[in-house]
């Protein structure tokens, strides 16, 4: 059993100021006692907020040159990357994510680190911008300099992935950042705290608390906060946002998700089902890219039902940490029943009921499991197809040509991911110009981390990775001198 009874603030290891709020971090596979771990509390984000005004308005940190800054990121992944198998263990046993997910997502975070290094190196944080009226007689300096406090909020679903998508960025601009993380994650998260003290933080920078809500709402209404960057739900986003609003602050959210996987008449539908089982059901469906609208062409869908069904029942689901396992527990029980109830919505939505369904999986009923489902005969207008269910349901929608199928993909609050399927790769292009969508993957192809992440519509706000994300912690400022 592992116990954290410190919180990490402003660099150093301290007692919380409420020993009360310390909790228990249960298995999701059994309910067995991982480990307990202390819990913030508003005095406790006082403390990390002052530490990180503190470091920023008087400290070394935004004043160190962006060469220094990129070499402590450097450091913080060369040892999390030595720590690779205990950060993927971590993960996994807290999340229930398979062990396969979190070991294969290990080189995906040297990757985001290496696109936001590359971006800091190109990034021309200050320049002379050339005159469009040559008879000017003044020059134009563009300044990009950190924000201040940024308060960072991430999910617990792929936390490493999420906080590196925020502090990455944030601390090579020269912020100082107050990471709150959900308190399922308070082990494996103060394992990533770890690491970045031994790379060599300064005090004040980096502090990192795990809290419930009340205390994260606490942390980006606190007024000497700057920005706020959130990864979660879109009806938290709307509440953050609203919070930036009335203060003023810099805000970006990046939120939920309901993405379609567009299957056209002429795809392989073996590579098709391959690339879905990763693209639609990967860390037990507990993600918000995945593409849970599967979009086939009404001549095909029968076939395609057929082979999703196939495909699904495959998949082992059990224990995360055994080797064969693809699909873990939900992280909660409370996870577990809602994804359990939009079963039942899909049910009575007259939805039909290919595989799976609401039944616990036979011998895992002390954890926090759920039967992988696929629905057919889906309508676009049903709610299993139009709300974000966060977990392994799948829904089939049929449609007639090439127009509804992207009027179908375009129908949806959200507009964070989505993928195309075709062997013509000029087609899959043209098809994926037309999609209201942050990103789109074509015929399985991995996402970048060299380009903007995030989404349209009420999928957020602002954009993440490469140096669109970078630019998003930063402020320009614009210096005119006489020549």
């Amino acid at each position: 059993m592992t116990v954290r009874d410190k919180l990490y603030i402003g660099g150093a290891w301290v007692a919380p100021s409420d020993l009360n709020l310390r909790i228990d971090i249960l298995s999701p596979h059994d309910q067995s006692l991982l480990g307990s771990a202390a819990q913030a509390a508003p005095a406790d984000v006082d403390a990390a907020v002052a530490a990180a005004r503190a470091a920023f308005d008087d400290g070394l940190w935004p004043r160190t040159s962006p060469e220094e800054r990129q070499e402590i990121v450097r450091r913080y992944d060369a040892l999390r990357a030595a720590h690779a198998d205990e950060v993927a263990r971590a993960i996994s046993v807290e999340n229930g994510s398979a062990g396969w997910f979190t070991k294969a997502g290990q080189p995906f975070l040297t990757r985001q680190v290496k696109a936001y290094l590359k971006a800091a190196e190109e990034f021309g944080w200050e320049e002379i911008i050339e005159p469009s009226d040559p008879s000017v007689s003044f020059d134009t300096v563009v300044r990009r300099e950190a924000i201040g406090v940024v308060a960072a909020v991430i999910p617990w679903n792929s936390p490493f992935s999420a906080a590196t998508a925020k502090l990455v960025p944030a601390l090579l601009a020269g912020n100082t950042v107050v990471l709150k993380v959900s308190p399922e994650n308070s082990l494996s998260m103060m394992l990533l705290a770890d690491l970045w003290h031994e790379a060599g933080l300064p005090a004040g920078v980096l502090s990192v608390l795990p809290a419930d809500r009340e205390t994260s709402e606490y942390l980006v209404s606190h007024p000497d906060v700057d920005k706020i960057t959130f990864t979660g739900s879109t009806r938290a986003g709307r509440r953050i946002a609203s919070i930036a609003g009335e203060h003023l602050k810099r805000v970006s959210l990046e939120l939920g998700g309901k993405s379609a996987a567009l299957i056209l008449d002429d795809a392989d539908l073996d590579a098709v089902v391959q690339g879905l089982r990763f693209g639609s059901l990967a860390n037990n469906g507990e993600a918000c890219i995945l593409q849970t609208r599967i979009l086939a062409p009404r001549g095909r869908h029968e076939e395609v039902v057929a082979a999703i069904k196939v495909m699904v029942e495959s998949l082992k689901v059990g224990d995360p940490s055994a080797p064969d396992t693809f699909i873990g527990p939900m992280i909660r029980p409370d996870q577990q029943q809602r994804v359990i109830d939009y079963i039942h919505v899909g049910i009575a939505e007259g939805a039909r009921l290919v595989t799976g369904g609401p039944q616990i999986p036979e011998g895992l009923e002390q954890g926090n499991y759920v039967t992988p489902t696929v629905f057919a005969d889906v309508d676009n207008s049903m709610r299993i197809a139009q709300e974000e269910i966060f977990g392994p349901v799948l829904s089939v929608i049929a449609y007639d040509d090439e127009d509804d199928a992207v009027r179908i993909a375009n129908d949806s609050a959200y507009g964070l991911s989505g993928g195309i399927w075709t062997i013509d790769p000029e087609r899959a292009l043209a098809v994926a110009r037309r999609l209201r969508t942050g990103t789109v993957t074509l015929n399985g192809s991995p996402m970048s981390f060299d380009g903007p992440f995030g989404g349209y519509k009420a999928s957020g706000i602002g954009r993440e990775y490469g140096k669109v994300g970078l630019t998003g912690y930063v402020e320009h400022k614009t210096i005119t001198r006489n020549r």
